[in-house]
């Protein structure tokens, strides 16, 4: 099939292109939001870019939608109105922006584009109203096995910390900082201040793996995301994890992967834990790897996607 589909979320976005199907990534001249192309990712040949004006004379057999505005986008630049014109699904990255249990979804009210939620939380949170839903899961192309934990260190990762504060759990690094000295990645990260916590910044995914994996446990701080993919990609890597209970983290990490508890006094000795013991971290984070490569592996969401996009055709 030949797929429509934004550049919205790096990480979904290389799982999903991973796929048989062509990718046509809308591309502007300033690479802005609304047509990012590859933007340099390793991908595929099938992940194409194309400009606005060539759309139109694609033969696109489908949309994937993942924001409001592709909506009207679609319309303008292919003439075809999605779910109407044009098969076509949404693709629901996040946790409700509002109320957790009483947000409305933007596509609540029609039922001709099918909602698909990243996690089974994410669905049963949003008020989807009308509109038909279904849960596929993220899949993560693996980066192998890449552990060593030679250094009693934490791995964090989080996208502006500073101005997304409590979301992503911000104000618990002091605390998980007085049990292990910890390393935070991400966008953003230099105007943390806070003692004991080192701001590494925006790796390259690769170099990002790497540097994790050399930590001796991945510690996921979020109150409020979908499931944070770094989560999944740390226990890829074979790193043993401890996760704040919030959302799909709270059922995406069995007992023998590591911790996931709403009590910060016990995820910090967790965290103390797996920094004094190597061993029992190396034995934890394989097991992390073992769940992981069965629940989030790359070949059943691109079969389950497959699925999908096979019963939108005529």
């Amino acid at each position: 099939m030949k797929l429509l589909v934004w550049h919205v979320h790096g990480s979904w976005t290389t799982a999903f292109v991973q796929g048989e199907h062509t990718y046509l990534l809308p591309t502007v001249d300033d690479r802005g939001p609304w047509g990012r192309g590859r933007c340099g990712r390793p991908w595929p040949d099938s992940a194409v870019e194309v400009p606005p004006d060539e759309l139109r004379e694609a033969d696109i057999d489908a949309v994937v939608l993942q924001r409001p505005e592709e909506i009207d986008l679609t319309v303008e630049w292919l003439g075809s109105r999605p779910g109407t014109d044009l098969p076509a699904v949404y693709v629901e990255h996040n946790t409700p922006r509002g109320h957790a249990a009483n947000s409305r979804h933007p596509l609540a009210d029609q039922d001709d584009i099918a909602i698909v939620h990243v996690t089974h939380y994410n669905e049963l949170m949003w008020d989807n109203g009308i509109a038909p839903t279904v849960v596929i899961e993220h899949g993560v192309l693996d980066p192998g096995h890449r552990y060593t934990g030679e250094l009693a260190r934490a791995a964090v990762l989080i996208n502006e910390p500073v101005r997304r504060g409590r979301i992503v759990g911000t104000d618990l690094l002091p605390t998980f900082a007085r049990a292990a000295p910890i390393d935070l990645y991400g966008i953003d990260v230099d105007g943390v201040t806070i003692d004991g916590v080192t701001p590494i910044g925006d790796l390259s995914q690769d170099a990002l793996h790497t540097e994790m994996a050399r930590r001796r446990v991945y510690v996921h701080t979020a109150r409020w995301t979908s499931l944070g993919l770094s989560l999944v990609e740390a226990m890829h890597l074979g790193m043993p994890v401890v996760a704040v209970a919030s959302a799909e983290a709270a059922t995406a990490v069995p007992r023998e992967a590591g911790v996931v508890s709403t009590d910060v006094v016990e995820l910090a000795s967790a965290v103390r834990t797996f920094c004094s013991d190597p061993e029992l971290a190396t034995r934890v984070g394989k097991s992390a790897r073992e769940y992981a490569l069965t629940r989030f592996g790359l070949e059943t969401f691109l079969h389950r996607w497959d699925t999908l996009l096979a019963a939108l055709l005529p």
